[in-house]
Order: structure tokens, then C-alpha cells, then sequence
């Protein structure tokens, strides 16, 4: 999964916040064309906290179809273990090769619980897990060597940001075991994640510009640091700096980049909201600009 950037489609919808199966098929065939590491359907950024069963079933159905054994198929699974277990079922039937196991609802929980999460999904599904520590759910380097023992978890993905956490996990963790950098827009931090040897990133541009997340990767893998901080400095920043202003704007925001390119991801689910229209004209303004500097137009 190291080979490409990780593509986290997002789930599209009518403007009558009804599931929309042809405009999500046109959007993941095309991220899934650009050659992703791994293609992460029903995830974060594909609103899986607003999904029923059946749309998730649909949602994993078609990315597996368009996929055809290219990539990788990784769909989200969430809530308490009885829930994740039930999605976790759908995805295996679906035809997804894994399943990120996104942080459980709401409460706070000991390290003893959240290894037990684990062991309750794992034994209820032949698919292999990567665990994602985000929000509530922050794994110890003791809890890290109980996950990776668990058959069928098979990585880490982290959204702290932690350095000094992560690089204790790293050292923690069996010759094999997997750890993706999960921080949102994560090409901010890819390359300190790179220094504590984890090198695997996530990529929310991807969804509305593979053209910009994917000269980022190659800048990053050549060591080309001046195409790198270019990147930074005048795309991925301003970025996060528009992100940051509003919650839920990790996803809305995403969103309403991709509908600027013409795919057919509609609008988000509550309890998000679309951007305004003052950041809408600012992301607009943005997104021409990072497509310019990679030589691609809006």
C-alpha cells in the first residue's frame, strides 16, 4: 500500500440526500483509474457514519466491481464491536480483501477495552484489520504488542499525530505489522510521519485532485523538497488553513472541491453542511491554483 497514494472515496448523494449508486460508480472508477495504493470506500470521508446497511452494502459492492483486483479493497466497519461485526459481514460478502476499523461511539474507553474491540470484531470475520486510533480510541505500546497479536490485525492507522507516541508504537510492533499516517491532510505531515518510519499516507485531495495528491507523492518519494514545500506552501496550507474554520469541513469541504471537477458526489449528509458560498469562491480560487502549479486545469 506503500506504492500510491491511499484514495478515500467519498459516498455520493441526490440532492435529496438519497443514496446516488451510478454517481458513486463514475467517482470511484475514476480515483481507482489513477492508481491508488488501496481505496478505502465507506471510510471517514465517506460519510460511513451516515450510512445504513444496505447503502454500505452497496457502497463496498461497487468499489469492489470497479476495482477488479487492481487495488486493494479496504472498507470501514464502526460503532460498538456488534455493529462493526455486522458491517464487517456485509463487507465479506461484498468482496473487500480488509476492513479499517474506525473509533467506537462516543464513550471514553481503558486500553483493556479497546483491545477487546478488536479481539471481538477479529473473531468475527475472516477479513484482515487495521485498527485506526483517532479521537477516543489511542493505543499504549503495551496495547500496540496485544493488537498485533490478535489474529487477522494487521496495522495501524494513526490520526494523533503524536511523533513521540507513534515512534514508541513503531518500535512496539512486530517485523510486518502496518501503520499509515491518518492525520487529516495528511500530506501536511508525511514527511515527519516518514522519519518514524511510517512512510504510508492517506490522501482526502485525492478525492477531488489525484493530478495534485499524486506529483505530491512522487515529489515526496524522489526527495524533490523544493516540489514539496511549493505544494505546501501554496496549496496544502491554505488548505487546511480553509478546513479548519469550520467543523465537518474534513469532509464538506472535500465534497464540494470534487463537484467543482464535474464528479457526481452530490452534497453531504447532515449533521455536515456545504461550505458557504465565501469559502466555496475561496476553495475555487485554491483549487486553480494547486492544479496549476502540477500543470492541470479546473
Amino acid at each position: 500500500m506503500a506504492g500510491g497514494v491511499l484514495s478515500f472515496p467519498l459516498t455520493s448523494f441526490h440532492d435529496d440526500g438519497s443514496l446516488d449508486p451510478d454517481g458513486f460508480r463514475t467517482h470511484v472508477a475514476a480515483r481507482i483509474a489513477t492508481t491508488p495504493g488501496a481505496v478505502f470506500p465507506a471510510c471517514g470521508t465517506g460519510e460511513f457514519f451516515s450510512l445504513d446497511e444496505d447503502e454500505y452494502r452497496t457502497v463496498v459492492t461497487i468499489t469492489v466491481e470497479e476495482a477488479a483486483g487492481r487495488v486493494p479493497v479496504v472498507a470501514g466497519v464502526g460503532y460498538g464491536w456488534a455493529q462493526a461485526a455486522r458491517f464487517a459481514r456485509i463487507a465479506e460478502e461484498a468482496g473487500a480483501d480488509a476492513l479499517l476499523v474506525l473509533p467506537h461511539y462516543l464513550v471514553a474507553a481503558p486500553q483493556d477495552g479497546l483491545v477487546a474491540q478488536l479481539e471481538q470484531v477479529a473473531a468475527r470475520t475472516r477479513l484482515p484489520l487495521i485498527a485506526y486510533q483517532r479521537g477516543q480510541v489511542a493505543f499504549t505500546a503495551s496495547s500496540l504488542k496485544r493488537i498485533a497479536a490478535i489474529p487477522g490485525v494487521i496495522g495501524l492507522k494513526d490520526g494523533h499525530s503524536d511523533l513521540d507516541r507513534l515512534q514508541r508504537l513503531t518500535l512496539a510492533a512486530p517485523e510486518g505489522f502496518l501503520f499509515f499516517n491518518g492525520a487529516s491532510t495528511a500530506e501536511i505531515q508525511a514527511r515527519a510521519y516518514a522519519t518514524v518510519g511510517v512512510p504510508a499516507y492517506s490522501s482526502a485531495v485525492h478525492a477531488f485532485a489525484p493530478e495534485i495528491a499524486n506529483a505530491f507523492f512522487a515529489a515526496l518519494r524522489d526527495g524533490d523538497d523544493k516540489a514539496v514545500e511549493k505544494l505546501l506552501r501554496d496549496f496544502y496550507v491554505p488548505l487546511v488553513e480553509l478546513r479548519d474554520r469550520v467543523p465537518g469541513y474534513a469532509v464538506s469541504l472535500v465534497k464540494a472541491a470534487a463537484r467543482l471537477r464535474g464528479q457526481p458526489v452530490g452534497p453531504v449528509r447532515a449533521p455536515l453542511t456545504d461550505p458557504s458560498a465565501a469559502d466555496l469562491a475561496e476553495l475555487t480560487t485554491l483549487l486553480a491554483t494547486g492544479l496549476d502549479l502540477v500543470g492541470a486545469a479546473l
